[in-house]
């Protein structure tokens, strides 16, 4: 099926991008339902197994149902990169009865005795403010710097190559056409919308290709894989020259190496599986020494090697 957002005039200024900590937090729920679909998070998963007694896993199961649907009041529009859980949960708080019983009643016809009675949506929430402290706030950080990478990456794809191309590389289910977007979904949802404002793009962890609200009466917003999901619980090796290492250290050589692209600290920092703190030092060093070019790009500044690195390189060997 098909979900289309119509953008016109004003509105194609409006496409923006944002972090989600409770859309994380609630999709992550499909791993805990199905962990088979998510064999990359397995490291993650098995890490549950310590906590799950300390959980309310009987209505945490029940808010994703067997095709891995989530109710929309969960994962309300993020504003911006910088949302932060708790503002999102004062949000669901307050979310009106009626709704809640709606957007419960899309994912399960028959409601489970988890989702009724008394002080449901109080329930939910306390629920997952004691999965997110136990099971990925202490991960987050590293989490939030591997999203972070990827909206500066489509940021600067928009720039370079226009929303067309860059909304095709948010996933194949994705196109845009004129000024409409078009996502195809593998639910049986379909419905056309203005979206009035533009859309919101959100990078997720936990979604396989992209995804909708299931609603059409819900702000249009577009949930896709984030870039480098697959590799978010390794680290990859930082290969350094010899003669250049002996130079600069092992570090910063190796760092020099990845930068023929442009890429930001938080980006090196989560394929590296460091600190941002630990690698901006080494990028202001190499700044210093005329091996690296930086610009701003939105929030995030880009680094890039300069002729005078790639001379050296050559030499190097690299």
């Amino acid at each position: 099926m098909v979900v289309r957002y119509e953008l016109v005039g004003v509105d194609l200024a409006g496409v923006r991008f944002a972090i989600s900590p409770l859309n994380e937090l609630v999709l992550s729920l499909r791993a805990w339902r199905d962990p088979g679909r998510y064999p990359v998070h397995l490291p993650w998963i098995r890490e549950l197994h310590s906590v799950r007694d300390r959980l309310d896993g009987t209505t945490l199961n029940a808010l994703v149902n067997n095709d891995l649907w989530v109710p929309d009041f969960l994962t309300p529009r993020p504003r911006s990169p910088l949302t932060r859980l708790d503002d999102e949960l004062a949000v669901v708080a307050v979310t009106p009865a009626a709704v809640v019983d709606r957007d419960l009643r899309l994912v399960h016809p028959e409601l489970p005795p988890a989702l009724r009675g008394k002080r449901l949506l109080a329930r939910i929430l306390d629920a997952l403010t004691e999965y997110w402290e136990l099971c990925l706030a202490p991960h987050w950080p590293r989490m939030r710097a591997l999203l972070e990478a990827d909206v500066t990456y489509r940021g600067r794809q928009s720039a370079q190559h226009g929303l067309a191309a860059m909304f095709a590389g948010l996933s194949e289910r994705v196109s845009m056409t004129g000024g409409v977007v078009e996502v195809r979904v593998r639910t049986d949802v379909h419905y056309t919308r203005s979206a009035t404002g533009g859309v919101t793009l959100v990078p997720s962890m936990w979604t396989q290709g992209a995804s909708t609200p299931i609603s059409p009466e819900e702000p249009p917003m577009i949930m896709y894989r984030a870039r480098g999901s697959g590799t978010l619980w390794e680290t990859e090796p930082l290969p350094a020259p010899g003669a250049l290492a002996g130079l600069l250290g092992a570090q910063r050589a190796g760092l020099l190496t990845r930068l023929g692209a442009p890429a930001s600290s938080t980006e090196l920092a989560v394929r590296l599986g460091v600190t941002t703190t630990a690698v901006n030092q080494h990028l202001r060093a190499l700044r210093a020494a005329g091996l690296l070019v930086s610009a701003r790009h939105g929030r995030s500044v880009l680094y890039r090697r300069t002729e005078l690195a790639d001379r050296l390189l050559d030499v190097s060997g690299r």
